[in-house]
């Protein structure tokens, strides 16, 4: 993890009780920042007693459905000023076209809910409470920028993320915030494995094989753990970040050079 101070600011963390989030808000964490770290299971609870233990910070934690309007301006509403916001909360499952039944369609619902309408809520109700010189992340991902086949859900939500993240760094930049997204490639997480899982299993070959597959289009070989990409957020939250607003950030090993 690289050396940032961010001794003073206050940062949310969304989704944040395991993986990618939980990496980022340890990172702000251990450098000096307050923390909130909110998801909508009660295992945040678990994650802010490691994380505070790991950091010697404390880190305040909170349970939150993002997709409650009304939960979300009860436990987001209810922090105090907040200099960095990071949208990390998210749903990925396959959604294939040609499934039967009703059950894809509600998890196709669903996907969109969490990954767009709630990190709109979450995003509107901070706004409140974020000073001029703040910033916005928001995890998208590789595929916010390409495809795959039967993600139609969660693919959609993430090129969704890019022209919420775009609009808001035109439209918060007069005030002073900027707003920028990370993509990142395959990372060792619940989420990327139960969907490597899922795919083989459809694919009707190994995990291992699948995997093999994967990161044989990446330039860099191996999968990335949650802290290998932590540090570009909090890269992009510094001052030496001070210049960037409406970017979409890869860090993917080299798989989508665009």
């Amino acid at each position: 993890m690289a050396v940032f101070d961010f001794s003073g600011k206050r940062v949310l963390v969304t989704g944040a009780s395991h993986g990618i989030g939980y990496a980022v808000a340890e990172g702000f964490a251990r450098s000096g920042a307050e923390v909130t770290i909110l998801s909508s299971t009660a295992d945040i609870a678990e994650a802010a007693t490691r994380m505070t233990a790991a950091s010697g910070r404390k880190v305040c934690a909170e349970i939150c459905d993002i997709t409650d309007r009304d939960q979300v301006r009860r436990s987001v509403g209810g922090l105090g000023p907040i200099d960095v916001l990071i949208n990390n909360a998210g749903l990925e499952r396959l959604t294939p076209m040609y499934e039967e039944g009703d059950e894809v369609e509600r998890l196709f619902a669903r996907i969109i809910e969490i990954n767009l309408i709630g990190t709109y809520y979450v995003t509107r109700q901070a706004l409140t409470r974020m000073p001029a010189g703040s910033s916005i992340i928001i995890t998208a991902s590789i595929w916010s920028k390409s495809a795959a086949a039967e993600f139609a859900a969660y693919v959609t939500s993430k090129h969704g993320n890019l022209g919420f993240m775009r609009v808001l760094a035109k439209e918060l930049g007069p005030r002073n915030i900027r707003v920028n997204a990370v993509c990142p490639g395959w990372v060792k997480t619940r989420a990327a494995l139960r969907s490597l899982e899922e795919v083989s299993a459809r694919a009707q070959i190994s995990e291992d094989d699948m995997l093999g597959q994967i990161l044989a289009g990446q330039a860099l070989p191996g999968l990335m753990e949650p802290d290998d990409v932590a540090n570009l957020y909090l890269f992009l939250a510094s001052d030496l970040a001070r210049n960037i607003t409406g970017q979409a950030v890869n860090v993917d090993r080299g798989e989508v050079m665009a």
